[in-house]
């Protein structure tokens, strides 16, 4: 992480967020706030992230707070989960069964 009254580049703050992503194991799934407070961005900015590049990272792995993915990625996201054995509420992720780093 930056100290205080440094900057980081955007493409530096992308690479720590597809770290923290490849990091998450399969059949587990985190959320933009967890990973946001393991490289100290908000979670907007992880999001942006993965939009923008986070094709080649389990992306799907991420999800809002709540537990539901975005909507323009719901479906796929949901297949992607579901065919990793995460259990799922309807369209919500079970953070509490499977949130990472400890239960998200």
């Amino acid at each position: 992480m930056a100290s205080a009254g440094e900057e980081r580049s955007a493409a530096d703050v992308d690479e720590a967020v597809f770290d923290a992503v490849e990091a998450i194991p399969p059949g587990r799934v985190s959320t933009y706030g967890a990973i946001g407070r393991l490289v100290g961005v908000g979670p907007r900015r992880v999001a942006r992230a993965l939009s923008a590049g986070g094709g080649a990272v389990p992306w799907h792995r991420v999800v809002r707070a709540d537990g539901t993915p975005a909507e323009p990625v719901r479906v796929r996201q949901l297949a992607l989960l579901a065919a990793e054995g995460v259990p799922l509420r309807g369209i919500r992720v079970d953070l509490a069964a499977v949130g990472w780093p400890d239960g998200a």
